[in-house]
């Protein structure tokens, strides 16, 4: 089902084509009446993307570029086969989502697959991507860091009503252990002195610092961690790790709503960069042979695993 919103809109693309005496209606057309759609717009404004500056230029693409398509007398304009697509394809991506109707922000990212039109090439020109779209749909990060006013876009889950407009990476998939010492949360580790030692010298080195815990269920794997945590509060560790956070990943919330292609190695790649950009930052992953076909689409073999390897590899992530 559509959308009111979206109904207007694929009425005014019409209207558009109808009014230049254009015989058909095309991307370029659909994309100048997304640019007065409220859940389109929106989605554009997360992405850094100038509204007003894509209006200009498309329109001004439609009147001289598409002159050619006019006709003499009146003909009630026809959808292209790429505008058609697109409105199909944003509908089937909705019903696998099981949500309840089409949006104006749901055929914007449909519009990406037409990847040799000119509508997708202005948005590119925007440095807007089919990812920052879906990553603000779903998820609510925007391309755009510290948005003030969050802003709600209709075609995103109907129960996710704690989406972070414009939230780090790490604060949406990562659970800071700090935060929990200083709260309390963490109880004083016993017996453990000797592994979280181990833990502290390899942490410290330059290279090949990712300290690894082997041990049956239950024997407090994930409480040395916590307790490396209290002790880097406590400043009860060399100088080099003063100041240190160890993040936990949330393996749960990163593959949470990952419905689109490319959804889940966006937001571990975020993570990532946003760990490698801070040399203070620890990351945690319990239960570490999850990563191991995590986010994997069926026949590929990108998965979390391969993702963080080169990362590890060189050194630039503390995990």
């Amino acid at each position: 089902m559509l959308s009111a919103n979206l109904e207007l809109t694929l009425r005014n693309a019409l209207s558009l084509a109808n009014e230049r005496k254009h015989e058909y209606a095309t991307l370029e057309h659909l994309l100048l009446a997304l640019t007065d759609d409220d859940d389109a717009v929106a989605v554009m404004r997360a992405c850094d993307v100038d509204v007003d500056r894509v209006r200009d230029e498309v329109e001004d693409f439609v009147d001289h570029e598409l002159a050619g398509l006019e006709v003499d007398g009146f003909v009630e304009a026809k959808p292209t086969a790429g505008f058609q697509r697109a409105l199909h394809r944003a509908a089937m991506h909705v019903q696998s989502a099981g949500r309840g109707e089409v949006t104006g922000a749901n055929v914007l990212v449909a519009l990406f697959s037409e990847r040799e039109s000119h509508a997708v090439y202005f948005l590119q020109q925007q440095e807007m991507t089919r990812l920052d779209a879906v990553s603000y749909i779903s998820h609510g990060v925007a391309k755009v860091p510290g948005e003030s006013e969050p802003k709600t876009v209709h075609g995103a889950d109907e129960d996710e009503e704690q989406v972070k407009q414009g939230a780090e990476a790490l604060e949406a998939y990562c659970v800071n252990l700090n935060e929990k010492a200083l709260a309390g949360k963490i109880d004083p580790l016993i017996g453990r002195d000797r592994e979280v030692e181990r833990t502290i010298q390899v942490l410290c080195r330059r290279t090949k610092n990712n300290p690894l815990y082997v041990g049956d269920p239950g024997v407090g794997k994930t409480a040395i961690a916590e307790g490396l945590a209290k002790r880097i509060v406590e400043e009860d560790v060399p100088e080099v790790l003063h100041g240190c956070t160890i993040h936990a990943l949330d393996m749960g919330a990163l593959l949470a709503g990952t419905r689109y292609r490319g959804d889940f190695e966006e937001r571990l790649k975020a993570v990532v960069s946003e760990l490698e950009a801070d040399p203070s930052a620890i990351m945690f992953i319990d239960e570490i042979h999850t990563v191991i076909g995590a986010g994997a689409t069926s026949g590929g073999a990108m998965d979390a695993s391969n993702m963080l390897k080169p990362a590890l590899q060189a050194g630039t992530l503390r995990c």
